[in-house]
C-alpha cells in the first residue's frame, strides 16, 4: 500500500506501534514545509526555522511510544509555536558578564570537570559512529552545517553544489540519526550540536 494514501492516524499508528521508519518519513515529507512555514511566520530566519522543524520531528520519533497524538496537524503547529517561544526565550536569557578584571571571573565557568570531559568524548565518539554510516558527501555536509556552523549557502558555495542539494542531504542525515539514535545521551549531544 502506498504510504501517501494513508491517513495521518494510520501513519502515526505504524510509527508508534511498529516503529515504522517509512511511515515516519511519509509524515515528515507531508508536514515538513508546513511546520517550517509556521516557524518562519514568527522567526524570519531560515536556518533557525530549519533547526526547529528538525527538532520537532526528532522529538516525535524519540518519544513515539509515549506521545498520544489525535490530530497530527494541530500537534505540529502547536509544537512549532512552542519551539519558537522557547528559542526566543533562550535568546533573551543568555547571561552577559562584564568586568574590567579578567582575574575576577570564576574559572569554573570556563572549565568542566574531568568526568564531564570524559562523557563528552564518549558521546562524541558515539555520534561519530552514527555519522560514519552516512554517505561521504552527506556526512561532510552535516559536519559543515552542524559542527562548523556554516550556512547552507556557504556549504553550497564551498562544495560547488546547489543549496537545495545541501538541504536534501541535511534532511537525509537527520532522518538517519533520528532512526539510529536510541541512547538518550547521544540524542543530547546531537541536540547540543544543533543548538550551538
Amino acid at each position: 500500500m502506498l504510504l501517501d494514501r494513508l491517513t495521518d492516524t494510520q501513519l502515526w499508528e505504524a510509527i508508534s506501534e511498529d516503529d515504522d521508519a517509512s511511515a515516519f518519513n511519509a509524515l515528515f515529507d507531508r508536514y515538513w514545509s508546513k511546520i517550517f512555514s509556521t516557524a518562519f511566520s514568527y522567526v524570519r530566519d531560515k536556518e533557525t526555522c530549519n533547526e526547529i522543524t528538525h527538532d520537532i520531528f526528532l522529538n516525535i520519533w524519540i518519544k513515539r511510544k509515549q506521545l498520544h497524538i489525535e490530530s497530527f496537524s494541530n500537534y505540529l503547529r502547536a509544537s512549532a509555536r512552542y519551539h519558537v517561544f522557547r528559542h526566543q526565550k533562550t535568546l533573551r536569557a543568555i547571561p552577559l558578564q562584564y568586568t574590567d578584571d579578567l582575574e575576577q571571573i570564576n574559572q569554573t565557568t570556563f572549565t568542566a570537570d574531568s568526568d564531564e570531559k570524559i562523557r563528552t568524548v564518549e558521546l562524541e565518539d558515539s555520534l561519530k559512529g552514527y555519522l560514519s554510516k552516512l554517505p561521504k558527501r552527506c556526512r561532510e555536509i552535516f559536519i559543515l552545517s552542524r559542527m562548523e556552523h556554516l550556512s547552507n549557502d556557504e556549504i553550497a558555495s564551498r562544495l560547488d553544489i546547489s543549496k537545495r542539494t545541501v538541504e536534501n542531504q541535511l534532511t537525509h542525515a537527520l532522518q538517519h540519526l533520528r532512526i539510529s539514535l536510541k541512547d538518550i545521551s547521544v540524542f543530547l549531544l546531537l541536540y547540543h550540536y544543533l543548538h550551538k
